[in-house]
């Protein structure tokens, strides 16, 4: 980096550059947000999104892991994804990104993604964690909302399902992950259908899938879209900032919200006991039929 280039990033505005935060939020509450870290595991679709949003937003530090590189299926959604990114690491791509926003970031870089040895470095002193891993990682992710839970730190998963956007919050004192979802004993497909049909009760992007044998969860496959990974930004982003600022209500687990833009539908789900749930068992056979049978 020349002197000129280096005195520039130092010289970086950052009350400048995020002055038009200010009337959602205080001049207080802004310093907050920069002082704030943010852990997001993934950065794929949502996460790689999330990271830049959360920039934007003036968070000043952030965890992240991701060991995979970009390839041109990635391009239908995922906001790192180009020609020019094209079997490159995610992980640096989405760093030179958010470092085009903000050069002063504090980013801790986990390159060989999240694994059960680096999880509590990983989340140490972060604020907030944020789930971007791959829909079909539910080992690692159970690992992390476990440590997450036994550490008292917020973790939030927004599911980006047809075209719309899942979300649950599992907060410090309230339910955890594995109680809601109920994974345990189940094998890799019964897991993954257990989590479909848990992060979003309502199922309402179900009566517009056009083409069901496009859903695989034994070969871990599935269908997404940009939209709703980008409907899923903004709701996450919507969390970290209540849970950071400590402000606005946080519905968490055993609720959660399901919006969804094609079918101008929003709701407020309530499943007490999680996928224990009478009604939750029954949504798990209509679904674990429909999507088998094919």
């Amino acid at each position: 980096m020349t002197a000129d280039a280096s005195a520039a990033q130092a010289a970086f505005p950052y009350d400048e550059a995020f002055s038009r935060n200010l009337g959602w939020v205080t001049t207080a509450e802004q310093a907050r947000l920069k002082s704030s870290r943010v852990c997001i595991a993934g950065l794929g679709g949502v996460g790689g999104v999330y990271l830049l949003t959360l920039a934007r937003l003036g968070i000043g530090a952030f965890a992240i892991a991701d060991f995979d590189t970009f390839s041109y299926p990635n391009f239908n959604r995922q906001v790192g994804a180009g020609a020019s990114s094209v079997g490159r690491p995610k992980i640096d791509v989405m760093i030179e990104m958010a470092r085009e926003i903000n050069p002063d970031l504090d980013i801790r870089v986990y390159r060989e993604g999240l694994t059960p040895q680096n999880i509590p470095a990983f989340l140490a002193e972060g604020n907030v964690y944020l789930d971007g891993l791959d829909f079909f990682a539910l080992d690692i992710r159970r690992r992390v909302f476990a440590h997450c839970h036994a550490t008292g730190i917020p973790a939030v998963t927004v599911a980006p399902l047809g075209l719309g956007a899942a979300l649950l919050n599992f907060v410090p004192g309230g339910m955890s992950f594995e109680d809601y979802f109920q994974l345990e004993g189940h094998n890799g497909a019964d897991q993954a259908l257990r989590f479909l049909v848990g992060l979003s009760p309502a199922m309402l992007q179900m009566n517009y899938l056009v083409d069901p044998s496009r859903v695989d969860l034994a070969n871990q496959r599935g269908p997404s879209t940009v939209i709703a990974v980008q409907l899923c930004s903004g709701v996450a982003a919507a969390q970290v900032l209540k849970l950071l600022l400590k402000r606005g209500e946080v519905v968490a687990a055993p609720n959660g919200l399901h919006f969804d833009a094609y079918r101008n539908r929003l709701r407020r789900t309530w499943r007490p006991g999680g996928n224990r749930n009478p009604i939750q068992q029954l949504l798990l056979a209509v679904a674990k039929r429909r999507l088998r049978s094919l």
